[in-house]
This record gives structure tokens, C-alpha cells and sequence, in this order.
């Protein structure tokens, strides 16, 4: 993957202010990314001083150069969950039967669940439901139905970093038959302990090819004692049964090398959230020569871009793995 020259390509400079709520913003990341209506639309994820989390949309017409509106998403009909909502962040943008399906972070008293939203234009968001019982999170939505069911990726929060938040070391695979109640089907691949990606979590939604379905992921490395070091990589899904892994990177194709990524909230981190292929052939398939955008947070503290081919990305995901048991 190849950093844009622009890179930050966004940062709490670019962030307008929205008085009373948001007033000289701290920092702007993790965004989700879709090409709509001939634009590239990112929902990104923005902090105020008061590390309060606020959602908000940006535009642009190349893909690099991105005006943020200055407006707050209002999620509407999420007033209607009970439970104390504290933030709500990470969008993941699938564009699924003539619509934009948003799938979120919600961080409550009771864990972190992944709340679902619909939008037709970007402007009119409309909250579906809390879709998770358990601790969960980097929910991501196929693109279709898979065997009659809609399909997500999820990652349970069963594993904890020493002194941090929850987190897992593994990705499952969920469906549904209304995209608001879920069950599981099982894991799809798991962290590979004292290497790059000992945890892991989905980044964008999958991308359709004619080898499988490309997953881009990220991992964290947690075995260098003063810091966890955030990347990115690859992997390969099955079309037909996506709990079955065809091919995963044996290294990272993204990790932090530059001082945005290096310094920030969040020290040494890429994070891998929005993702535009721009070329599909007459049955959905993205085409190996097609450029990929991929959007990420960096440091948790601004948007890096790197841009890479599915061609590349599919290379990637062939490399010959540690250990074939870890594939399983």
C-alpha cells in the first residue's frame, strides 16, 4: 500500500465548528467511506474537548481533497433505546439493496453493542435498532445476501488488553433475516499470538471478487511491552461460505511508520475503517486493475489515505501463512 503525498488528509483543522456541541475539535478519525452519487462521502468519527464523540459527513469529488459539513448526523429514533448511550463512533458504510447501511460502535453501561442505521442521501439518517446482545464490536455488513441470509462480520470482546478495555482475538461471522436480530455462526479467524495481529477486528465491509471476498482487518501487536502497535492486513473469504478463510496475509500491508501515525491520542496506530474499489465488472466483481482507497485513522487523531489495486490486495492475501493450523 502507498500513502497518499497529502497525507493527513484530514484533521481537526478541517473540522468546522457546530456551537454549542463541538467548538475547536481535538480530533477527527475512523471514518467510513462509500463513492455515492459521483462523490466520495466519509462518515467520520469526531472528538471534542469534552471527549464527547460526534458524527459527521465529508465530501469530495477526487477522493483526496474532502470539505467536512458543518452539521452533527442526528440518528433519528435512537432516542428510543433505554439504556445510556455515552458515545457512538467507527461507522461502517455498506451499500446493501438500494440503500447505505450504517453499522456503529455504541458504547453503553453494559459494554459496547453495534447499532445499525439507513440512509438514502447522507443527510437523513434513520436509527434500525441495536443489533448485538453481547460485547461487541467492528460489525461489518456484506454487501448481499449470502445463501438467502444477510451476513456480518463481528468481533466479540472476550479478551482484554493488560489494563485496557475489552477486546477479542477473534473474528466471527453472523447472519440474520431481518439485519436487527443476529446469530452467530462461529469464528473465521483468530489472532496469531506473538506476531503482528495477536488481536484483530474487521475494518471495511468486504469486497467481492471472483477469488473470494477481500477483508481488509486490523491487528494489533501487544508483545512489545511500552506500546500495542495498530496495523492493517488482508484476507480472503470463501463467496459461498465466508466462515471458511481462503487466504490471509502473512504480514501487515500497513503499519505505522509516519509521525501522524506514530504521535497522536493514541501513539502508533493505523486503523483501517472505509474502503472505495473503483471498478466492478457487469456481476458485481471488483476487477483485479481496479485503484482501491482505503481510509484509516492514524494515531486516533487524524484520516490517512493509502491506495493500493485489488490486484495487490489479492497477492497479499495469498502469502503462505505461519502456521496452516492458524487458518483453520
Amino acid at each position: 500500500m502507498h500513502r497518499h503525498p497529502g497525507n493527513p488528509i484530514l484533521t481537526r483543522a478541517d473540522v468546522p465548528d457546530v456551537p454549542p456541541l463541538l467548538t475547536d475539535a481535538t480530533s477527527v478519525f475512523n471514518p467510513g467511506a462509500v463513492k455515492a452519487g459521483g462523490l466520495y462521502v466519509l462518515l467520520l468519527r469526531v472528538q471534542a474537548r469534552s471527549r464527547e464523540t460526534f458524527t459527521m459527513v465529508a465530501e469530495s469529488a477526487d477522493g483526496f481533497r474532502f470539505g467536512v459539513r458543518p452539521e452533527i448526523v442526528e440518528f433519528k429514533g435512537i432516542e428510543a433505546v433505554r439504556e445510556k448511550i455515552y458515545h457512538i463512533y467507527d461507522p461502517r458504510i455498506t451499500r446493501l439493496e438500494g440503500a447505505f447501511y450504517v453499522m456503529f460502535a455504541m458504547d453503553m453501561d453494559g459494554g459496547c453493542g453495534l447499532g445499525l442505521a439507513r440512509t438514502e442521501d447522507f443527510r437523513d439518517f434513520r436509527f434500525l435498532g441495536l443489533t448485538s446482545t453481547d460485547d461487541v464490536r467492528n460489525g461489518v455488513l456484506f454487501p448481499e445476501r449470502i445463501g438467502g441470509a444477510y451476513l456480518r462480520l463481528e468481533r466479540p470482546n472476550r479478551a482484554r488488553h493488560a489494563g485496557g478495555p475489552a477486546t477479542g482475538s477473534e473474528i466471527w461471522l453472523a447472519e440474520s433475516d431481518d439485519l436487527l436480530r443476529w446469530r452467530p455462526r462461529g469464528p473465521v479467524m483468530a489472532g496469531r499470538f506473538h506476531y503482528w495481529d495477536e488481536f484483530i477486528g474487521s475494518g471495511p465491509p468486504p469486497i467481492k471478487t471472483r477469488r473470494g471476498w477481500l477483508h481488509v482487518y486490523h491487528g494489533v501487536a501487544t508483545h512489545f511491552g511500552s506500546a500495542n502497535v495498530y496495523q492493517a492486513g488482508v484476507s480472503l473469504l470463501d463467496l459461498g461460505d465466508p466462515s471458511r478463510l481462503v487466504g490471509r496475509s502473512r504480514g501487515n500491508i500497513l503499519e505505522p511508520r509516519e509521525i501522524y501515525e506514530l504521535a497522536g491520542q493514541v501513539p502508533n496506530v493505523v486503523f483501517p475503517s472505509g474502503m472505495i474499489v473503483e471498478e466492478f465488472d457487469a456481476e458485481g466483481f471488483a476487477l483485479p486493475a481496479s485503484p482501491v482507497k482505503i481510509y484509516y485513522g492514524a494515531a486516533d487523531t487524524v484520516v490517512g489515505l493509502a491506495v493500493t489495486t485489488v490486484g495487490e490486495l489479492l497477492e497479499a492475501a495469498s502469502e503462505s501463512p505461519f502456521d496452516p493450523i492458524l487458518l483453520i
